[in-house]
C-alpha cells in the first residue's frame, strides 16, 4: 500500500516510502559515524519496533529515532560535524534557540524540507528545516519514587513554562539551562543504578510511569536486519518493547490507525 503524504502541483506524489528511503540513507551515515568513533547507539521506540516486527520501517512510520547513553551523546556532540555538508545537527549545545523539550538532537538532511503537524515542535533554528533523525538521551534512573520524583516533577513543572514562553517567541535560556542541568544532575546522582531510561528532559510521559529499563535489557546491543542493512537494537527487545510500546507490540493497529503522525508538509 502506498501511504501518500503529499500531492505536488504537477501531480507527482511523495509517499511515506519515499521518506523512508531518505531516512535509511541518513541512518546508514549516522551508523558509520558511530561505529567509526565507537559510540554505542540503538534504534528507539517505533524504529526498534519496526526492526523487530517488520525488519525495517513500520510501513506507515514517517520518522526515525535513535538513542544512546548520555556519555555517548557527549561523544557524538564532538564528532557529529563529520557527517559533512549534507547534514546539520541541531541541539541546545550548539544553539540556545533549540527547543529543549524535544529529543536532545535532530540530525537534519540539507536539501529537504519538513513541517511538523504539532506547532509546538516547530523548528526555531532556521538554517535548515530538513528531514531529521531524532537522537534521544538515556541516563541512569532511580526506580524508587521517593528519589525519582523530586527532580522529575521539577522538570515536569518547568516544561509548560518553557513551552508557553517559546510560544510567545521568547527564548527562556536560563530556564532551559536549569531544565537541562536537572537532567544531568539526576543521572549523576543515580550513576550506580542498574536501571536506565529516557533522561528527565523527556516530559511527555506521566511522571509516575516513566520509561525505565534494566540496563541489561538494553546493553550489550545486538545488530539485526533493518531494510538492506543491519542496525543496533536493545539486547532484549521483547522486554524493551513491552515497556516502550505495549506487551501486544507484535500486533499491528487496525488499518484506520495506520497513518503518518508527524508530517504536515514535506519536500525531498
Amino acid at each position: 500500500m502506498d501511504y501518500i503524504l503529499k500531492t505536488n502541483p504537477d501531480g507527482s506524489v511523495i509517499t511515506i516510502r519515499d521518506v523512508q528511503h531518505v531516512l535509511l540513507g541518513m541512518l546508514k551515515d549516522i551508523d558509520a559515524l558511530c561505529r567509526k568513533h565507537n559510540i554505542p547507539y540503538f534504534l528507539n521506540g517505533g524504529s526498534a519496533l519496526g526492526a523487530v516486527r517488520h525488519h525495517g520501517f513500520i510501513p506507515w512510520d514517517d520518522d526515525a529515532d535513535i538513542a544512546m547513553m548520555r556519555s555517548d551523546y557527549e561523544k557524538l556532540l564532538k564528532v557529529v560535524h563529520e557527517l559533512g555538508e549534507k547534514y546539520v545537527a541541531h541541539a541546545f549545545a550548539f544553539n540556545k534557540k533549540y527547543n529543549v523539550l524535544i529529543p536532545a538532537m535532530k540530525i537534519r538532511k540539507k536539501g529537504t524540507y519538513i513541517k511538523e503537524v504539532n506547532p509546538l515542535l516547530a523548528n526555531k533554528i532556521k538554517d535548515c528545516d530538513g528531514l531529521f533523525v531524532d537522537v534521544f538521551v538515556y541516563d541512569y534512573v532511580n526506580p524508587h519514587k521517593a528519589f525519582d520524583l523530586p527532580l522529575r516533577l521539577l522538570n515536569q513543572g518547568l516544561m509548560p513554562i518553557i513551552a508557553f514562553l517559546e510560544n510567545l517567541h521568547l527564548n527562556p535560556v536560563l530556564l532551559k539551562r536549569w531544565f537541562m542541568a536537572n537532567a544531568k544532575f539526576y543521572g549523576w546522582l543515580n550513576r550506580r543504578s542498574s536501571m536506565i531510561g529516557m533522561d528527565i528532559t523527556w516530559t511527555f510521559k506521566a511522571a509516575l510511569k516513566p520509561f525505565v529499563f534494566k540496563k541489561d535489557d538494553i546493553y550489550p546491543l545486538q545488530r539485526v536486519p533493518f531494510e538492506d542493512v543491519e542496525l543496533p537494537i536493545p539486547n532484549h527487545p521483547h522486554e524493551y518493547l513491552c515497556t516502550m510500546i505495549a506487551p501486544s507490540y507484535m500486533t499491528p493497529p487496525p488499518e484506520d490507525k495506520r497513518v503518518a503522525k508527524h508530517i504536515a508538509d514535506i519536500s525531498l
